[in-house]
This record gives C-alpha cells, structure tokens and sequence, in this order.
C-alpha cells in the first residue's frame, strides 16, 4: 500500500504529464503483477460497486477522534470529500505495517460489502490502525471510490506502453471491454503479442473509440472541403457492434456490454459477417424516418427488464458510420474512403433497418455546408461532424482528422437563487448554482421558480466573486443549500429542451452551463418561464 499511496501523491501534487508518466512507469516496474493489475483498475477510473455509506466512514473517524456529528458535518461541507475528511479527523497513527495492495484490497475492501454495519466498522478501524495518515488517506479514497487523481486514461496509457515498450494502440485495445485485475490480467497487458492468450476476451473485445474535438473557428481553414466527408452529429449513445464467430457484442463508449439492452440491434446483427461498427445508438420513429428526442432514448438506458410496450413504443436502431474490422482484420489504419466504401457495401447486402448507413451530406463549399447545418434543430441532430476522407481511425480524442461542428446552443437569461459548496479541490468554494425565472410571462413579476442547476463556465476570478456574494447574501439555510439574495443574473447555456413533469418549473433542460455573467442585467430583465417554454414549441 505504501508504495501506492506515494504513487497517489506524487500524482496529486503534479499537473506535468511527463513527471505523471514517470511515477506511474516507476511504480509499474517496482510493484509486483498483482499491485500493478489493482493500480491499472483504479487509475483507469473503475472502481468497485459501493462498498459502504461514505457517511459511515466520517462517522467512524469522528468517534475515534472524538468530534461530535455537528462538527464533523461542518467539517465534510468545508471539505467537500468523505474520504479526505475521515483522514483528516483520526488521531495520528502509531504502529504501522506495509502490506501489499492487492492483499488490502482483496482482504480487505471488497469483503466490505457482504458484512454488516458493525463488522464493517470494525474491519475499517483494524485497517486505520495498521495504516500510517497517506495509506489511511488511499484507503478511504479506494473504499469511497473517489480516486480521482489527475491522470486521463491516455497518460496511463502512455506509461504502460512505455513499460512494456509496446505501441500505445496496443494497450488501448488490451483494456478495452471487460477484465480481472489479476496477475494474469497485467502480465497479458504488458506481454509480447500473443493472439491465443486470452482467446475469449478478444473475441468481445471492441476497439478504443475515436472522438472528435469541437470546431470553434472557420471551417475554410480546414482546406478544400472536398477532402472532407460531413455527417450529421447524431444526439444518442455512441456504441460498437462487434461481430467475431458468430456472436455479437454491443459495447456502449463507457466500455459497458450492452447487448441485452437492446435486442432488436442484436438481432439484426445476426445477418451480419465477421465485422466491427462504430456508430450511435439512436431511439428511432420509423413513421418519421428521424431520431426521436434523446429523453425517449433515456427510458431505455439501464432497463433490465424491456417491456413488449417500450420496445414498440421506443425502438432504437445503431446507425452506423463506420468499418473498424472486416473479416478478422483490423482496418483502422486504412482510410475513411475505403472504410467508407465497404462500410456500404456491407449495409447494402445486409439492408435492415435496424442498422441504418448515417448519411454523408454532399456540399460544394464550407458556405453551402454551414447553410445546411442551419438545419440541424429541425432534423432533430446537433450539427455536423467533419471527418478527413484520408484518416485512419484513430485512438481516443486527437486533433486534426475530425471535428464536431455544433450548432449554437439554446439560452436564457436566469437569476441565481441558491448555491452549495463543490467537492475536491472546489470544496472550499460555492461553485453549485441553481438558477430560476419568473413565472408566467411578464418579466420582473410574480415568483422566480428554479429550472436548472449549473456548475461550469466561469473564471477563477468570477466564482471567487461569487463566492464572497454568496457568503455575504445568505437569507436562508437548507442544510449545505443557501438561498441567497436575488440579484446576480446569467447567461445560461444548453443543448436541448423538453416538458417535464418531475420539475416545479415543468421543463428539463440538457447538459446546462454558464454562458457568461450579464452585469448589464438587473434581476427584473431576466428571462421567463413563458420564453422557455415557447421554445419547446419552436
């Protein structure tokens, strides 16, 4: 543990990726296959499923230091993370051993989950006791499943392959789909090529998707638009059909096996050759011939049971936009033209409509390109994706080849009216805003009613002013909610807008940001309910 948990803080305490990149391959050639496995799971972003109440854990910390709950709950707000404030509360430590982590974490964390509440918090006092304050600080990090420490799965990535002197793609794909943090696990990983070595994995395994970066200046200087392929930005679940031997495999991006999820794409897939698609899993109208809204789609996310009235009444198709594999072999270093091509061929042989081709859009000039994006909120997609006809399908999120050029979002001016601290390193900070309107139609009259909360999109230098605006306009406390003082108004940005009956405003909104603070707004000029909701219409 304790040579994982100087791992952690050295991690913490640099925003260098190359000095992240050294720890972590110092740490890969020092600790043995069975840590290593356990620090690739966790420094990935798996974690296990809950284990126990992060409140326990505070809990427990404050009874052996003697805190009382009011305290140790001033001390979570102040904080903002139940890990880092259990450390923080528990008397020094005395006695410490160093045990490996894998035997910490198969000893001792994951047996957490079958005991009840007082062998838990016996068990977790024993481990604290052993511990020294880093490893007590990891330890509770590992439980809570909060090790967030910096590090982007490229980096972890690029360390690995740098340890194994192996090509950064090949580790790519060796962690994709599902594994075991196990010996054999990491030995395969960072092992010569071997195709028979792990012949069942590789038969599900999907390929590391590649993402496209936001387009945020003239598309002209992208060159000839000739050279390019434009395709609607579809608004649904990014996804990989994997077809090998006869079975298939459905991977959402967050390397999810979905498959059962959505049986009708599977069962398409049946007719299908040994192949691997990209595309998007999309809730369909086939009356329409378009997407239904994205909400539709949702009903159908982590269903374990798909009732015969959803499947009618939300049928969801992958629309299909590329060929990574054909016939066992890997075509992602050839280009898009020729993936392209047979992605066609093979769509057109097959012709269900469960798996529809995405459709290029033939345009002569970037300027006939943008007139058509105009478009987009009518054929219910969020703009256009740009892909360079000579790319090879990439791993993860590169610059240069592919683009995603949105459309401008939805927006309304709205009013602050409570705040909450953030967590990690925004703790200390009221960085969690809930925004309102007025009711009804007429600007500056009746009450303001909440219809979104917003946590991004403004400077250091603004939340810090916000900050002090908040501490000194409190009007009311709802535990760690202040209500405040009606008067600072902001731009609020957002992709999508439907009815909904769960909120008191009557409308839920999608994916809502900070567009800019509007000084230049009194609390009487801010947007109504009525203008939101007309543009549901629109």
């Amino acid at each position: 543990m304790r040579l994982f948990a100087d791992l952690y803080f050295t991690l913490d305490a640099t925003t260098r990726t190359n000095d992240k990149v050294a720890a972590m391959r110092a740490y890969f050639d020092a600790a043995p296959p069975a840590d290593a496995a356990w620090a690739v799971y966790f420094l990935s972003g798996r974690r296990p499923k809950r284990l126990l109440s992060a409140l326990l854990l505070r809990r427990w910390a404050a009874e052996l230091a003697g805190v009382p709950e009011w305290l140790q709950e001033e001390a979570y707000h102040a904080v903002g993370d139940s890990a880092e404030v259990a450390a923080l509360l528990l008397p020094d430590a005395t006695e410490t051993a160093d045990r490996p982590l894998a035997e910490w974490v198969e000893g001792v964390i994951l047996p957490l989950r079958e005991k009840d509440e007082a062998a838990q918090r016996a068990a977790v006092r024993d481990a604290w006791a052993e511990l020294d304050d880093p490893g007590r600080y990891v330890l509770n990090k590992l439980i809570t499943g909060g090790l967030r420490v910096g590090v982007s799965q490229r980096l972890l990535m690029r360390a690995l392959a740098e340890t194994a002197a192996l090509p950064e793609a090949t580790i790519a794909h060796r962690l994709m789909g599902s594994w075991e943090p196990t010996p054999a696990f990491y030995s395969t990983l960072v092992g010569p090529d071997d195709p028979g070595a792990n012949a069942e994995a590789d038969l599900a395994r999907p390929y590391p998707f590649f993402l496209a970066y936001p387009l945020e200046s003239d598309p002209a200087a992208l060159g000839d638009v000739a050279e390019w392929q434009a395709e609607w930005k579809w608004d649904g679940i990014r996804a990989q059909l994997v077809r090998r031997d006869g079975q298939t495999f459905l991977w959402s991006r967050g390397e999810e096996l979905v498959t059962d999820r959505y049986p009708e794409v599977a069962a398409a897939a049946e007719a299908l050759p040994d192949c691997v698609l990209d595309g998007e899993l999309l809730a369909w109208s086939f009356a329409d011939g378009r997407p239904q809204p994205f909400a539709a789609l949702q009903q159908r996310i982590g269903r374990k049971t798909l009732g015969r009235k959803l499947l009618t009444d939300t049928p969801v198709v992958l629309l299909v936009y590329d060929l990574l594999e054909w016939q066992r072999q890997d075509w992602r270093e050839r280009p898009l033209s020729e993936r392209r091509a047979q992605l066609a061929a093979l769509l057109a042989q097959t012709a269900s409509e469960w798996l529809p081709l995405s459709t290029v859009i033939t345009a002569d000039s970037w300027a006939a390109l943008a007139s058509l994006r105009e478009e987009s909120r009518d054929r219910a997609v969020e703009g256009l994706m740009l892909k360079r006809l000579s790319s090879p399908y990439r791993v993860g999120r590169r610059r240069g080849d592919w683009w995603k050029w949105k459309i401008e979002p939805y927006t309304i001016d709205a009013v602050l009216i409570y705040a909450q601290r953030g967590s990690g390193r925004r703790a200390g900070l009221y960085t969690d805003y809930t925004f309102a309107l007025w009711n009804g139609d007429e600007r500056g009259a009746g009450e303001l009613v909440p219809f979104a909360k917003a946590y991004s999109g403004l400077t250091d230098a603004e939340i810090a002013e916000v900050d002090r605006f908040v501490r000194a306009n409190t009007e009311d406390r709802f535990g760690p909610v202040r209500a405040v003082r009606p008067e600072l108004v902001m731009e609020i940005a957002f992709e999508s807008i439907q009815a909904s009956g769960r909120h008191k405003s009557g409308v839920a909104v999608r994916f809502p940001r900070i567009l800019r603070w509007r000084r230049d707004k009194t609390v009487a000029e801010a947007d109504t309910l009525a203008a939101l909701q007309s543009m549901i219409a629109a």
